[in-house]
């Protein structure tokens, strides 16, 4: 996975509906994974091709998921949204 900046449109903050699950992707290629009160859960890289994003924390833990439109991403059963700005 590329450590490069990303050259897709889905880099933010992705949410649950209730806010227990939180995905920064960021422009390096890296994401910031908070799980209701502790944050920085899980760490690690991801990569998106076309609107499928691929993870894999630091420890070496996989998972993906897959970008619905511009502002849903299921991913590992959930269902995240992207978070306005503001």
């Amino acid at each position: 996975m590329a450590s490069e900046p990303a050259t897709h449109p889905y880099v933010g903050l992705w949410v649950t509906a209730d806010n227990c699950v939180r995905h920064a992707l960021l422009p390096n290629g890296r994401y910031d994974e908070a799980r209701g009160v502790r944050e920085s859960a899980y760490q690690g890289r991801y990569e998106v091709i076309g609107s499928h994003i691929d993870y894999r924390d630091d420890t070496g833990f996989t998972a993906d998921g897959e970008f619905i439109d511009a502002d849903t991403l299921h991913h590992g059963g959930m269902v995240l949204c992207r978070r306005p700005h503001g």
